[in-house]
């Protein structure tokens, strides 16, 4: 079995702010309490109030079925689709006619507030909780031995109360998330700004490095060349220290193109330092922990070979950073003998189907396939919703000699 390695990059920092509480799904779990307090409340107080009626059975399997309709709701999610709205229909039906049977069950309807808001547009929400209010309050008059004004206005005040709240909070959490969908297009708009800036700035720098020293060069080498050209046959002497020239020249500009390509290299890879090396130093943020994973016996790689691999690794914890949601990613290396193969694993929500289309997902992806692609090799990526996603990168090797 090969060697293998394993080195934690860069951990989770401990001291990094835990993201903000989540108010609805707080207000969701008070809700969902609350209405199993209450139903259980109202079950214990009909029994005590109404031992041995013959009504007792209907009660408590009414009681149960609405129970076990309550649970259902959260996995149905709270987008108004079909199944959502037939089961608010089907709880509502059911607390109905529980009611009719013991108006105690009345104020059960409280957390079914909530229900409704969430699941049904604002203006079909706020009629449906009138009627429930409107029907707990007919169930409460006659449970009274007499007219009691409370009776008639505590409803209506508690539904009101209730729908102000959570109209107020959606409104507030509506502004929350258009403002963050502004602060990350702002952000991307200024990034692609600063990347589009750099590559002129770049691109104008070394035109300028090529028109001072390469072109120069090529230049003077054509005129030394074209005058031994002419003297070759009356002056062989002078041709010959042209053509002389010309060589000095010649070294000297290929001094300065190998200076260039090691100027664009990585410069994680500069001053002798290894792929391994370079993947290890990465990261994605101090959110996500990053691990380097090393398998099978390393063996040189060639350059361009390392800057498209180490890339492709940027490119990928990139993406994980920014679109998967992920606490933690690997980076393996694994050195096959034929090919070295780069896998870049997090655990993410991932996505439905991996696209081969990737126009609609950035630069990204299409840049490490080019990368890979040149090097005649592969890039698959693996994703099942809730379980990550998988990024391979194979690129063969030419045999040693």
């Amino acid at each position: 079995m090969p060697p293998t390695e394993e080195h934690p990059v860069h951990p989770v920092h401990p001291a990094h702010p835990a993201p903000p509480r989540d108010d609805t799904r707080t207000l969701a779990t008070v809700a969902h309490t609350a209405f199993f307090l209450l139903l259980g409340a109202s079950v214990v107080r009909f029994l005590l109030r109404h031992p041995g009626e013959p009504r007792t059975p209907w009660i408590i399997a009414l009681s149960i079925t609405l129970a076990l309709l309550y649970v259902l709701g959260p996995a149905l999610g709270a987008a108004p689709t079909a199944r959502r709205l037939l089961w608010l229909g089907l709880v509502v039906t059911t607390w109905v006619v529980l009611v009719i049977l013991a108006p105690s069950f009345a104020w059960c309807a409280v957390p079914l507030f909530f229900t409704a808001l969430r699941t049904l547009p604002p203006r079909a929400a706020i009629v449906l909780v009138a009627l429930l209010t409107g029907f707990v309050v007919i169930a409460q008059l006659q449970l009274a031995k007499s007219f009691d004004p409370n009776l008639l206005l505590a409803p209506p005040a508690v539904a009101a109360l209730a729908t102000a709240v959570f109209v107020h909070m959606e409104r507030q959490a509506q502004a929350q998330r258009t403002l963050i969908d502004d602060l990350i297009r702002t952000r991307r708009e200024l990034a692609a700004t600063e990347r589009r800036e750099g590559t002129l700035a770049e691109r104008q720098r070394l035109s300028m490095e090529i028109h001072d020293t390469l072109a120069q060069n090529l230049s003077s080498q054509q005129m030394l060349l074209q005058a031994a050209d002419r003297t070759w046959e009356t002056d062989p002497a002078t041709a010959r220290a042209h053509v002389r020239t010309a060589t000095d020249i010649a070294a000297h500009g290929l001094s300065e193109a190998r200076r260039l390509v090691h100027d664009l290299a990585p410069p994680e890879l500069a001053d002798g330092a290894g792929l391994t090396d370079a993947l290890r130093s990465l990261d994605a943020g101090p959110d996500i922990e990053v691990r380097f994973h090393l398998e099978g016996t390393p063996t040189p790689l060639p350059d361009r070979v390392q800057s498209a691999l180490l890339r492709i690794a940027q490119g990928a914890l990139a993406n994980v950073r920014e679109h998967s949601g992920a606490r933690t990613a690997a980076l393996t290396l694994s050195f096959l003998g034929d090919q070295v193969v780069l896998d870049i694993a997090d655990d993410g929500h991932g996505f439905t189907e991996p696209r081969t289309d990737t126009a609609q997902r950035g630069h990204g992806l299409p840049a490490m396939r080019a990368r890979v692609r040149q090097l005649g090799g592969t890039l698959t990526i693996e994703s099942t919703p809730g379980e990550g996603t998988v990024l391979s990168a194979a690129i063969p090797l030419e045999p040693a000699p």
